[in-house]
């Protein structure tokens, strides 16, 4: 739940109502509302600001999982899958992207400036198996490198998930981690 809140945004508007509050106090001679609005607002907005700047904003689902796969996916769903929906669809403090140690630790991920950027998530059913399906803007990662990190990423990500990799458009990739029959 706490991963849902901007502590950005929440951190500039308490800082904001404190530091506003101290100088309304300081003119009209309240010391003490004074101190507190100078003392805690301005550091508290400060905070907010910085918190903001190194905010990285939770992927959307698109689109919204139906009850059956949230039936599904209580069911099957490995460990890992849920950890990577659960990292991925919070605020994240001081990263660049998301999911970009692990882009760089598969070889995905060649500079800075050409690092897929993960747009979007969706839950399906894939044949009866649960599938979490991440979607990349890849400009510079093309498909086939994507391919012939298949086995890598399947390995990474870990035991009890299959890996499908596809390109639904250009610049667009799509890497679906299906739960197999024998994870639970």
């Amino acid at each position: 739940m706490l991963g849902r809140i901007s502590f950005g945004s929440v951190g500039l508007v308490v800082g904001g109502i404190l530091t506003v509050m101290g100088f309304v106090a300081y003119f009209t001679s309240n010391a003490t509302l004074n101190l507190v609005g100078f003392f805690y607002g301005i550091p508290v907005l400060l905070g907010g600001l910085a918190l903001k700047n190194s905010e990285l904003e939770p992927v959307p689902f698109s689109p919204a999982t139906s009850p059956e796969i949230l039936a599904l996916r209580d069911t099957q769903a490995t460990a890992t899958q849920n950890q990577i929906r659960k990292d991925i669809t919070r605020y994240r403090y001081g990263q660049p992207a998301h999911l970009d140690s692990s882009l760089d630790s598969l070889g995905l991920s060649p500079t800075d400036d050409e690092r897929p950027i993960l747009l979007t998530l969706r839950e399906e059913n894939r044949q009866g198996a649960y599938a979490l399906v991440l979607e990349f803007d890849s400009e510079y990662v093309h498909l086939d490198t994507w391919e012939k990190k298949r086995e890598k990423i399947a390995a990474f990500f870990g035991p009890g998930l299959q890996v499908d990799v596809s390109q639904p458009a250009v610049e667009r990739i799509e890497v679906a981690l299906v739960a197999v029959a024998s994870a639970s």
